[in-house]
């Protein structure tokens, strides 16, 4: 390729110089091509790896030099020496004349260049090449990554890392390519070459450590092998950047969010580094806006724009407070360096001035930012302030104007709906107080109440307010009854999502009322078990308000629908919050401070699960050995876990630990946890089992009191439930819920995050192989395959899927792959999936003449038609080819062409079909299914002449080819007879033959001639033809050689007239090719015209094709067959007429096919399995690798 002129001093170092002129020089590095350059070749090589060769990766190049320069240009560079002759071609046919008329060497130097750099931008304009960010040294290793690991263009590479591979005790050194797909490592060491290629989705764990020997090692597991990388020059990069790679494959499996490149995360380009790709500095943006999010709990598609460090000054205890200001596209926040002395939180929203202030000696570069609440808030010491004004300008007027539209849009709404079905501002709980009947509680209740006015009136109302240790403070003592919801709201950030999507709710409501599907059944289900012991939900109103909230949240997140223990915190949310809030906080409780707890396999419950296994044997560790065998702490986390304690826990003592949640997110949870278990170790250590154990934690729980509650005494459901054992003293919770901060306050958020990582490779990994086994398990006795054998079979499988999610196919994944469906059902392929395992592991595949009879096999395995088959219909088929019979193995060949219409790869989608139709389907699974020969309908004359064309390609590869060629002759001559003899046997009480237009034996006869003229002739000579219709003419040539005496010989027992007269115009479309004995094995040098309808038959005249054109009936994919204009019919050209009548049985195929040994070996030949399956895993195709196991072992060769 032609690169753009860079200079080059040492223009003989380590390159070989093969070819020069006056300006040109064309040289190979040492080591590549022929010969490899001893040992001088095998170091340069060993340098080129170990050293960061890659910008002069390529093996060959060419230098340009006017004679009397010492510098030297390269201009080109190529791969191959192919590559690189055709450059250099180009240059002494096109430039070199030009050169010897300037007389300035200077003008010479700058006409090559410009004409270089002409070339190059052309190049980019026709092949649409956009410019991007990346730097030159980082295309090129892309390029040779791609060429190392045999990556399509589709796979993209963020980043890659010098380190060294440890195989044994033999570290090797070289480069670590981090793709979005895959890890791959490649070294090159005096001769010895060394590859390694793992996909992230087989990752089971991905560990920073440290030994005696290494200090910083990465360590990356799958299910079979352990790989160690060291040596790295920033570790930290390295594994942050693998930890996020390896978090979005996990994702991918989960629930199908594949990463997408979004181009749209803003950079701040003054700062952006240069030596890294814009993938990856997408890919950074993205994680830091993950971060800011979470530390502000902002809703999901915020996207941080930059952070800058200032001081904030704080008027409630007259400072300035050094931290970092953050500015996305709707919010500024602020946190202290000092991690929980203050944090802010503004909203464009609420802003409505911006302005500079005048600098000084003791506020530098001061930003004032003031609210519509009358809230100024003073930054300073800001280091860019001018840019950073512009930006909050701009997203200022961006804002302004969303609100304008939305007040717009909503005014009109509002003006012709003023009567909403339900009441919006209701609550269930309305806590009230009278004064004359003040009790000590209820005093209690009016203090908390006033210490949180004190608190708004001193630090701030509402999303604004400045967040300080004093507000943690007041939420360990309880937030007030009446004040709950609101601050539920604001803690959790569902404040900002309510009100930026003001009328969402309501119309969520509109759309799924009167809606029925599987969440909807399984809600009306459990409305009447959430809290049933509470008042609010004893009667109508509260349960018709609980079911709107659930089915509201059920369609506007599918993914999730509906999960048991929704209906619990939902029903709470309800007790405190109004309608619409209810529904805001469980957005944020299921998508962003729970993530993926509620979804069907409740996976963020089982990894958080995980974290607390590892943070029990962190905190408590005399207790943690004891839980592991009782395995008491995997039952507990769940319960706990995905009701937030409400289910075992006295309500008016959970709902404190609901308001510590909010406020300081899962952290709470686990530090409750861990307290609960740390005030039982010693009754813990003395329980026998895991009944014990659980009566010992449940009675603890039942006994935690809230003596400051104003509500009304709640049996508690838990309690009702357990035995009459002496009960537990009472437990205050606030005290349990303080000492659980004295004792485990340590634990922080990130470290949580980092533990949920590595937890979730492994919950999600062991899905995965759970699914596997399941799978297996159900069909293991429905085949012949052995468990292993299914097994391998499946990764493959699964692995053929996951390729066509990174690479494109001609489906759409989420369509082939859903998580909530039966096992059978979670990974399913389209017909372009199909063709590629066809190709690998079944028998009758057979290179060129693969991708029709595999179509063919795919539309007879989706039995129900939707374009898709499951693993079981994947096995079904293949195993009647591997352990099948000649009859079954036949009968399939038979099946395939009896099919209706042409073999289609596109098919029409059924809608996605609910449970019940699953249940109907497994119902007709069970039935016993016998099918007769006699039951299988006949092969008319056209499906009998696609099966002559499968069965002679079949054979071409064969190394009985010759032998099989003779058979399928012979066998094709007895079924013609018997097709005819039919014809007669039915025709004769109908009509008289003899007036009978025979078209369809010249039919056959020009469709069998057609496959002839496309094979080699000097292999097949005349077996293709039956010998009695070898010399027959077309009803074409019929027509034209009228005069000629030469008279066909008639059969025995059958007369065969020519066809009608009026059918010779039109069969011209059959015409074939003059020159039979061109040396062609295929029909790529033929001009392939395909007869598909009338209009075109009409539109083609003899003397306007060329003589090595061949018409034949297509058997092309229909998306081909579109851009042609050639319309979907059948398999034969409308102007032919077919004789019904014509037809053979599956039974005189068989007794036919009996009667050739040869094809009787062929369709009895043992079938190695293990052989295949092993091809499959070693091979890879071109630009897409199977990936079968979970990596490739490192390979030496040299």
């Amino acid at each position: 390729m032609w690169v753009i002129p860079e200079d080059v001093l040492l223009a003989g170092a380590l390159w070989i110089t093969e070819r020069a002129n006056p300006y040109f020089i064309l040289q190979r590095r040492k080591g590549h091509g022929d010969g490899g350059g001893g040992l001088a070749g095998l170091l340069v090589g060993t340098l080129d790896v170990v050293l960061d060769s890659s910008a002069r990766m390529a093996p060959y190049r060419i230098l340009y030099q006017t004679p009397d320069s010492v510098v030297y240009w390269i201009i080109a560079h190529g791969t191959s020496r192919k590559e690189i002759t055709e450059h250099w071609e180009w240059l002494e046919h096109n430039l070199l004349q030009t050169l010897s008329i300037f007389e300035n060497e200077n003008d010479i130097t700058t006409f090559v260049k410009g004409k270089v750099q002409g070339i190059i931008a052309e190049f980019n304009k026709n092949h649409d090449v956009k410019e991007d960010d990346d730097t030159d040294k980082f295309k090129e290793a892309s390029s040779k990554f791609r060429k190392l690991f045999g990556m399509p263009d589709e796979e993209k590479l963020v980043n890659y890392y010098s380190c060294s591979y440890w195989k044994g005790k033999v570290p090797r050194q070289g480069w670590l390519y981090l793709s979005i797909n895959h890890i791959c490592f490649y070294s090159y060491l005096l001769g010895k070459e060394a590859k390694l290629v793992v996909r992230w989705a087989d990752i089971t764990q991905l560990e920073k450590s440290a030994t005696l020997l290494l200090p910083d090692v990465i360590k990356v597991s799958t299910r079979a092998n352990e790989h160690v990388f060291s040596v790295f020059l920033n570790i930290n990069e390295t594994f942050k950047l693998a930890e996020q790679l390896a978090n979005i494959a996990m994702r991918r499996l989960l629930d199908n969010k594949g990463f997408e490149l979004d181009r749209s995360l803003p950079k701040l380009k003054k700062k952006s580094p240069k030596k890294v790709s814009a993938l990856k500095r997408d890919l950074d943006a993205r994680a830091k806006s993950e971060r800011y999010r979470a530390l502000f709990r902002l809703p999901k598609d915020e996207k941080l724009d930059g952070h800058t460090d200032c001081t904030l000054w704080t008027p409630f205890n007259k400072m300035h407070i050094l931290g970092q200001m953050f500015v996305s596209t709707n919010y500024i926040c602020f946190t202290s360096k000092e991690e929980t002395l203050c944090s802010l939180i503004i909203p464009l929203r609420e802003v409505t001035i911006v302005e500079k202030a005048d600098s000084s000696n003791v506020l530098p570069s001061p930003l004032s930012i003031s609210t519509k609440n009358r809230m100024t808030f003073l930054f300073a010491n800001l280091k860019d302030r001018d840019f950073l004004v512009q930006r909050i300008s701009d997203f200022l007027q961006q804002t302004t104007s969303k609100i304008y539209l939305e007040r717009e849009l909503n005014g009109s709404l509002n003006s012709s709906d003023d009567e909403s079905h339900y009441e919006k501002s209701s609550r269930l709980v309305c806590p009230t107080f009278d004064p004359a009947i003040f009790t000590s509680s209820q005093a209690k209740e009016f203090l908390k109440e006033q210490a949180w006015k004190n608190h708004f009136t001193e630090y701030g109302e509402g999303v604004c307010m400045y967040r300080t240790e004093k507000t943690k403070e007041l939420v360990l003592k309880g937030i007030p009854e009446s004040m709950r919801g609101e601050l539920w709201l604001l803690f959790s950030g569902a404040i900002n999502e309510m009100t930026t999507h003001p009328g969402y709710y309501e119309d969520l409501v509109e759309k799924s009322m009167g809606k029925y599907n599987l969440a909807t059944e399984e809600i009306e289900r459990d409305l009447h078990r959430s809290l049933p012991e509470h008042p609010a939900f004893q009667n109508e109103m509260g349960i018709a308000a609980l079911r709107r909230v659930l089915t509201a949240y059920a369609f506007r997140n599918p993914n999730i629908g509906y999960c048991q223990a929704m209906n619990i915190v939902t029903s709470v949310l309800l007790l405190y919050a109004k309608e619409e809030e209810a529904f805001w906080l469980l957005v944020a409780l299921c998508e962003r401070m729970l993530p993926d707890y509620y979804n069907t396999r409740v996976v963020g419950a089982l990894v958080d699960q995980g974290v607390f296994e590892e943070l029990a044997r962190e905190y408590v560790p005399q207790l943690y050995d004891c839980m592991q065998d009782l395995g008491v702490i995997s039952t507990i986390s769940l319960s706990w876990f995905l009701t937030l304690f409400l289910s075992v826990m006295p309500f008016e003592s959970a709902v404190v630990v609901v308001d510590c949640f909010f406020y300081d997110g899962i952290k709470v949870i686990f530090q409750l946890a861990l307290s609960v278990l740390h005030a039982n170790i010693h009754q813990l250590l003395g329980c026998k089992d895991d009944g014990e154990a659980m009566t010992v934690l449940g009675r603890y729980l039942d006994s935690v009191t809230n003596k400051d509650s104003t509500l009304p005494p709640i049996p508690h459901l838990h309690s009702l439930l357990t035995d009459n054992g002496e009960p537990h003293p009472e437990v205050d919770i606030f005290k349990l819920v303080r000492s659980s901060y004295e004792k485990f306050g340590s634990i922080r958020a990130d470290v949580i995050e980092q533990m949920r990582f590595k937890q979730r490779l492994r919950v999600i990994q062991t899905i995965e192989d759970t699914t596997k086994r399941n799978v297996v398990r159900t069909i293991v006795t429905e085949t012949a395959f052995s468990i292993d054998e299914l097994e391998e079979l499946y990764v493959l499988f699964k692995a053929e899927h996951l390729s066509s999610c990174y690479w494109g196919s001609s489906s759409n994944p989420t369509e082939r792959h859903d998580p909530s469906l039966p096992y059978l059902e979670q990974y399913r392929i389209d017909v372009e999936l199909f063709k590629g395992l066809f190709a690998l592991l079944f028998p009758w595949a057979n290179g060129a003449h693969s991708d029709p009879l595999a179509v063919r096999f795919f539309r007879l395995l989706d039995e129900n038609g939707d374009a898709l088959l499951n693993f079981r219909d994947f096995i079904n088929g293949l195993s009647v080819l591997c352990h099948g019979d000649l009859t079954e193995k036949l009968k399939l060949l038979y099946k395939m062409h009896v099919l209706p219409g042409e073999c289609q790869t596109s098919m029409k989608k059924l809608s996605t079909p609910d449970y019940r139709h699953y249940l109907k389907l497994w119902n007709e699974e069970t039935k016993p299914k016998r099918e007769s020969t006699k039951d299988l309908p006949k092969l008319n004359q056209s499906q009998f002449i696609e099966l002559c064309k499968t069965l002679y390609s079949m054979f071409s590869e064969d190394v009985a080819e010759q032998e099989l060629y003779h058979a399928t002759a012979t066998v094709t001559s007895l079924l013609l007879e018997m097709g005819e003899v039919g014809k007669l046997f039915t025709s004769c009480g109908r009509k008289d033959p003899s007036q009978e237009t025979n078209s369809e034996s010249s039919l056959c006869r020009r469709d069998l001639m057609d496959l002839k003229s496309t094979q080699d002739p000097l292999d097949l000579g005349d077996v293709f033809i039956p010998a009695e219709l070898e010399d027959k003419p077309s009803p074409c040539e019929d027509a034209k050689q009228q005069n000629v005496s030469e008279e066909l010989a008639p059969m025995q027992d059958i007369k065969l007239e020519d066809s009608s007269p009026k059918e010779t115009g039109t069969s011209s479309a059959m015409l074939i090719s003059d020159d039979e004995t061109k040396d062609d094995t295929s029909m790529s040098s033929y001009s392939v015209l395909s007869a598909g309808s009338h209009e075109l038959d009409e539109k083609l005249q003899c003397e306007d094709i060329a003589d090595d054109t061949v018409l034949v009936c297509s058997d092309e994919r229909p998306s081909e067959r579109e851009r042609r204009g050639i319309p979907n019919g059948g398999g034969l050209p409308h102007s032919t007429s077919i004789d019904k009548d014509w037809a053979i049985t599956f039974e005189q195929f068989l007794a036919s096919v009996l009667t050739e040994q040869a094809l009787v070996r062929y369709f009895e030949k043992p079938v190695d399995v293990a052989a295949c399956i092993t091809n499959a895993k070693n091979v890879r195709k071109v630009g897409r690798p199977l990936l079968s196991t979970s990596d490739y072992e490192i390979s030496l060769s040299g």
